[in-house]
């Protein structure tokens, strides 16, 4: 696949066609059908747009998943793309070379992890639960994720829990006393799932990556990205892409499912 091989084949990014632009997108839903593999067709697509503006690709998911999704055996995802953001960002790519990255740990220092982590384990360890397993903190790049019952339920029990948990509100609590316990550790917290809930840095949703589109302005040879279009799925409130679709930075395009992406891609820059 030719279309695939290295940046080299395309103009430097200061010699794009049209000037100031990167035109950004999520995976799931909006590149490839839910956690299914791009199209040859989408790839080619993106291949010819790449010839006229800066392309980049923004996901909660780590950089392995995204390699399943986007790239091939012989052909490295961050190729494909003149930005890669794994993880909302906290790893990202530039031409195909790591640019600085982040981490939850790095952020929150031991200090105040381990203050929050033994404030977790005493709350659980009170609760009046049907059941309690394993695993109640998993230590995670970019986040923690706790579980009252304990990620190793069995299928069984975790339906078990999201029952009860619907009836008693376990997690919701818990997040209301973690926050009234920690006010000012900056922390966003996310039920989802039958079982557990995020607790992440605040802003480190999909936004997060944009600092690093800002920041190639500061390059000797960089571009002002003054226009970035965001094309994602979830962009309902609540939903993944909603944060960075609604930012003032970027303009937000919602679509359906790839074949979507790429009827507003023909119209917008090959019409």
């Amino acid at each position: 696949m030719a279309h695939a091989e290295a940046g080299s084949l395309y103009p430097p990014l200061n010699q794009r066609p049209i000037k100031n632009t990167v035109v950004l997108f999520d995976v799931d839903g909006t590149l490839t059908p839910a956690r299914q593999d791009a199209s040859p067709a989408m790839l080619q697509l993106l291949s010819e747009l790449r010839h006229k503006v800066a392309i980049a690709f923004v996901g909660g998911s780590d950089l392995v998943k995204q390699q399943e999704q986007l790239g091939t055996a012989s052909v490295n995802v961050t190729s494909l793309f003149d930005f890669c953001f794994s993880e909302n960002g906290l790893t990202a790519f530039r031409l195909g070379e790591p640019l600085p990255s982040t981490s939850f740990i790095q952020w929150i220092g031991e200090e105040k992890y381990q203050a929050l982590v033994r404030w977790i384990l005493h709350y659980i360890a009170d609760l009046e639960i049907p059941v309690k397993r394993g695993t109640f903190v998993e230590f995670r790049h970019g986040m923690i994720n706790v579980s009252p019952v304990g990620r190793n339920a069995s299928g069984e029990e975790r339906h078990a829990f999201e029952a009860y948990d619907k009836e008693h509100g376990i997690r919701s609590k818990m997040v209301e006393e973690l926050k009234k316990a920690f006010p000012d550790l900056g922390l966003t917290y996310s039920i989802g799932g039958q079982i557990s809930f995020d607790a992440f840095p605040t802003g480190w949703d999909k936004t997060y990556c944009l600092q690093h589109i800002e920041a190639e302005k500061t390059r000797p040879d960089g571009v002002d990205y003054s226009t970035i279009h965001f094309f994602g799925d979830k962009t309902f409130p609540g939903g993944n892409d909603y944060e960075i679709y609604d930012d003032p930075r970027t303009i937000g395009h919602s679509v359906k499912n790839p074949e979507d992406t790429a009827r507003i891609l023909k119209e917008l820059f090959f019409s």
